[in-house]
Protein backbone atom coordinates (compact mmCIF):
# COMPACT_ATOMS: atom_id res chain seq x y z
CA UNK A 1 0.00 0.00 0.00
CA UNK A 2 1.40 3.30 -0.76
CA UNK A 3 1.18 6.62 0.75
CA UNK A 4 -1.75 8.81 -0.42
CA UNK A 5 -2.05 12.85 -1.06
CA UNK A 6 -5.00 14.40 -2.17
CA UNK A 7 -4.91 17.69 -3.82
CA UNK A 8 -8.01 19.28 -4.45
CA UNK A 9 -9.80 22.71 -4.56
CA UNK A 10 -12.96 23.56 -1.79
CA UNK A 11 -16.06 21.24 -2.43
CA UNK A 12 -14.20 18.63 -4.63
CA UNK A 13 -15.17 16.01 -2.49
CA UNK A 14 -11.06 15.19 -1.31
CA UNK A 15 -13.04 14.53 2.38
CA UNK A 16 -15.44 11.91 0.92
CA UNK A 17 -12.64 9.86 -0.72
CA UNK A 18 -10.14 10.15 1.63
CA UNK A 19 -12.91 8.33 4.06
CA UNK A 20 -13.94 6.01 0.95
CA UNK A 21 -10.39 5.14 0.92
CA UNK A 22 -9.90 4.58 4.64
CA UNK A 23 -12.80 2.45 4.57
CA UNK A 24 -11.38 -0.33 2.27
CA UNK A 25 -7.85 0.14 3.22
CA UNK A 26 -7.75 0.73 6.89
CA UNK A 27 -5.10 2.99 6.78
CA UNK A 28 -4.95 6.36 8.76
CA UNK A 29 -6.36 9.40 7.84
CA UNK A 30 -3.76 11.86 8.67
CA UNK A 31 -5.38 15.35 9.01
CA UNK A 32 -2.96 18.27 10.17
CA UNK A 33 -6.09 19.70 11.46
CA UNK A 34 -6.93 17.34 14.22
CA UNK A 35 -3.29 16.50 15.37
CA UNK A 36 -3.34 20.52 16.23
CA UNK A 37 -6.20 19.85 17.59
CA UNK A 38 -5.81 16.95 19.67
CA UNK A 39 -1.96 18.85 20.43
CA UNK A 40 -3.67 21.60 22.12
CA UNK A 41 -5.32 19.30 24.51
CA UNK A 42 -1.80 19.06 26.30
CA UNK A 43 -0.48 20.43 29.38
CA UNK A 44 2.70 21.48 27.88
CA UNK A 45 4.68 24.36 26.01
CA UNK A 46 4.05 23.22 22.50
CA UNK A 47 0.17 21.94 23.59
CA UNK A 48 -0.41 25.48 25.70
CA UNK A 49 0.69 27.73 22.35
CA UNK A 50 -0.79 25.34 20.23
CA UNK A 51 -4.25 26.36 22.17
CA UNK A 52 -3.56 29.93 22.17
CA UNK A 53 -3.00 30.03 18.46
CA UNK A 54 -5.45 28.31 17.43
CA UNK A 55 -8.34 30.24 19.72
CA UNK A 56 -6.78 33.76 18.78
CA UNK A 57 -7.27 32.45 14.35
CA UNK A 58 -3.69 32.63 13.57
CA UNK A 59 -2.07 30.06 11.67
CA UNK A 60 0.59 27.66 13.71
CA UNK A 61 4.29 28.57 12.85
CA UNK A 62 5.44 26.16 10.50
CA UNK A 63 8.54 24.28 12.20
CA UNK A 64 6.02 23.60 14.65
CA UNK A 65 3.72 21.84 12.01
CA UNK A 66 6.77 20.11 11.00
CA UNK A 67 7.49 18.52 14.22
CA UNK A 68 4.04 17.40 14.59
CA UNK A 69 3.92 15.56 11.54
CA UNK A 70 6.97 13.85 11.41
CA UNK A 71 6.16 12.33 14.69
CA UNK A 72 2.88 10.93 13.49
CA UNK A 73 4.32 9.41 10.82
CA UNK A 74 6.80 7.62 12.72
CA UNK A 75 3.93 5.98 14.94
CA UNK A 76 3.28 2.19 13.69
CA UNK A 77 -0.25 2.84 11.91
CA UNK A 78 1.70 4.66 9.04
CA UNK A 79 4.27 2.31 7.64
CA UNK A 80 1.38 0.47 5.57
CA UNK A 81 0.50 3.66 4.17
CA UNK A 82 -1.52 6.87 5.15
CA UNK A 83 -3.75 9.64 3.69
CA UNK A 84 -2.05 12.77 4.69
CA UNK A 85 -4.31 15.88 4.40
CA UNK A 86 -4.19 19.66 5.03
CA UNK A 87 -0.49 19.40 4.22
CA UNK A 88 1.35 21.12 2.40
CA UNK A 89 0.07 24.14 1.70
CA UNK A 90 2.39 25.86 -0.10
CA UNK A 91 5.47 25.08 -2.04
CA UNK A 92 7.74 25.53 0.96
CA UNK A 93 5.69 23.06 3.22
CA UNK A 94 6.05 20.47 -0.05
CA UNK A 95 9.81 20.72 0.32
CA UNK A 96 9.93 20.63 3.38
CA UNK A 97 7.09 17.17 3.27
CA UNK A 98 10.41 15.56 1.07
CA UNK A 99 12.60 15.85 3.84
CA UNK A 100 10.41 14.90 6.43
CA UNK A 101 9.89 11.55 4.36
CA UNK A 102 13.30 11.35 3.85
CA UNK A 103 14.33 11.28 6.73
CA UNK A 104 11.99 8.92 7.99
CA UNK A 105 12.62 6.56 4.57
CA UNK A 106 8.90 7.13 3.41
CA UNK A 107 8.00 7.33 -0.13
CA UNK A 108 5.89 9.82 -1.48
CA UNK A 109 3.37 7.81 -3.31
CA UNK A 110 0.41 8.70 -4.75
CA UNK A 111 -0.37 12.22 -5.28
CA UNK A 112 -3.99 12.53 -6.87
CA UNK A 113 -5.03 16.00 -8.19
CA UNK A 114 -9.23 16.21 -8.14
CA UNK A 115 -9.83 18.18 -11.27
CA UNK A 116 -12.83 19.70 -11.51
CA UNK A 117 -14.28 23.02 -13.01
CA UNK A 118 -14.85 26.22 -10.92
CA UNK A 119 -18.52 26.36 -11.67
CA UNK A 120 -19.28 23.15 -10.26
CA UNK A 121 -17.43 24.10 -7.28
CA UNK A 122 -19.62 26.96 -7.27
CA UNK A 123 -22.84 24.98 -6.93
CA UNK A 124 -21.59 22.68 -4.76
CA UNK A 125 -20.72 25.36 -2.20
CA UNK A 126 -23.66 27.46 -2.65
CA UNK A 127 -26.06 24.51 -2.62
CA UNK A 128 -25.20 22.46 0.32
CA UNK A 129 -27.55 22.01 3.01
CA UNK A 130 -26.72 19.73 6.13
CA UNK A 131 -29.29 18.01 8.78
CA UNK A 132 -28.60 20.16 12.27
CA UNK A 133 -29.78 16.84 13.58
CA UNK A 134 -27.82 13.73 12.65
CA UNK A 135 -25.22 15.48 9.94
CA UNK A 136 -26.41 14.50 6.56
CA UNK A 137 -25.47 16.20 3.43
CA UNK A 138 -27.73 17.75 0.46
CA UNK A 139 -27.24 19.75 -1.96
CA UNK A 140 -30.26 21.81 -3.54
CA UNK A 141 -28.33 22.37 -6.88
CA UNK A 142 -28.25 18.88 -7.63
CA UNK A 143 -31.16 16.24 -8.15
CA UNK A 144 -29.80 13.25 -7.18
CA UNK A 145 -28.37 14.92 -3.97
CA UNK A 146 -31.53 16.96 -2.65
CA UNK A 147 -33.71 16.97 0.16
CA UNK A 148 -37.30 15.49 -0.98
CA UNK A 149 -38.64 18.47 1.01
CA UNK A 150 -37.19 21.55 0.71
CA UNK A 151 -35.01 22.23 4.22
CA UNK A 152 -36.24 19.20 5.96
CA UNK A 153 -33.64 15.97 6.18
CA UNK A 154 -34.94 12.92 4.40
CA UNK A 155 -33.09 10.57 6.96
CA UNK A 156 -34.80 12.35 10.27
CA UNK A 157 -36.90 14.93 9.49
CA UNK A 158 -34.12 17.59 11.21
CA UNK A 159 -34.16 21.05 9.87
CA UNK A 160 -31.64 21.69 6.79
CA UNK A 161 -28.88 24.42 7.29
CA UNK A 162 -26.69 26.55 5.37
CA UNK A 163 -22.79 27.19 6.61
CA UNK A 164 -22.09 30.66 7.18
CA UNK A 165 -19.49 30.63 4.36
CA UNK A 166 -21.13 28.79 1.81
CA UNK A 167 -21.74 31.35 0.16
CA UNK A 168 -20.67 32.71 -3.00
CA UNK A 169 -18.25 35.25 -1.70
CA UNK A 170 -16.35 33.19 0.73
CA UNK A 171 -16.15 30.49 -2.29
CA UNK A 172 -14.41 32.61 -4.63
CA UNK A 173 -12.14 33.77 -1.87
CA UNK A 174 -11.20 30.29 -0.99
CA UNK A 175 -10.81 29.21 -4.98
CA UNK A 176 -8.81 32.35 -5.58
CA UNK A 177 -6.14 31.09 -2.64
CA UNK A 178 -6.32 27.69 -3.74
CA UNK A 179 -5.33 28.67 -6.80
CA UNK A 180 -2.24 31.09 -5.71
CA UNK A 181 -1.33 28.51 -2.99
CA UNK A 182 -1.62 25.13 -4.36
CA UNK A 183 -1.08 25.30 -8.17
CA UNK A 184 2.58 25.72 -7.58
CA UNK A 185 2.54 22.64 -5.97
CA UNK A 186 0.75 20.62 -8.16
CA UNK A 187 3.82 21.53 -10.58
CA UNK A 188 6.20 20.95 -8.28
CA UNK A 189 4.40 17.18 -8.15
CA UNK A 190 4.21 17.05 -12.00
CA UNK A 191 7.92 17.87 -12.33
CA UNK A 192 8.28 15.20 -10.37
CA UNK A 193 6.52 12.69 -12.08
CA UNK A 194 4.25 11.48 -9.21
CA UNK A 195 1.07 13.52 -10.02
CA UNK A 196 -2.38 11.67 -11.79
CA UNK A 197 -5.55 13.77 -12.08
CA UNK A 198 -8.94 11.96 -11.51
CA UNK A 199 -12.03 13.99 -13.24
CA UNK A 200 -13.68 15.15 -10.27
CA UNK A 201 -16.90 16.55 -11.85
CA UNK A 202 -17.61 12.99 -11.98
CA UNK A 203 -19.73 11.00 -9.25
CA UNK A 204 -18.69 10.10 -6.41
CA UNK A 205 -18.52 6.25 -6.64
CA UNK A 206 -16.79 6.82 -10.71
CA UNK A 207 -14.38 9.19 -8.65
CA UNK A 208 -13.54 6.49 -6.35
CA UNK A 209 -13.07 3.96 -9.21
CA UNK A 210 -10.48 6.12 -10.46
CA UNK A 211 -8.55 7.01 -7.51
CA UNK A 212 -8.48 3.07 -6.61
CA UNK A 213 -7.72 2.04 -10.00
CA UNK A 214 -4.38 4.20 -8.79
CA UNK A 215 -3.87 3.35 -5.69
CA UNK A 216 -4.17 -0.49 -6.45
CA UNK A 217 -1.51 -0.58 -9.10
Amino acid sequence: MKNIMFIAPPAAGKGTQAELVVQKYNIPHISTGDILREISKEDNEIGNYVAETLASGRLVKDEITYQLIEERLKKEDCQNGFIIDGFPRNLDQAIKYDEILNNLHLDIGNVILIDIDEKTLEKRIVGRRICENCGSIYNINDEKSAPQIESVCDNCGGALYQRTDDNLESFQTRYQMYKEKTEPIINYYKEKNVLQTVDGNDTVENVFKKVDEIISK
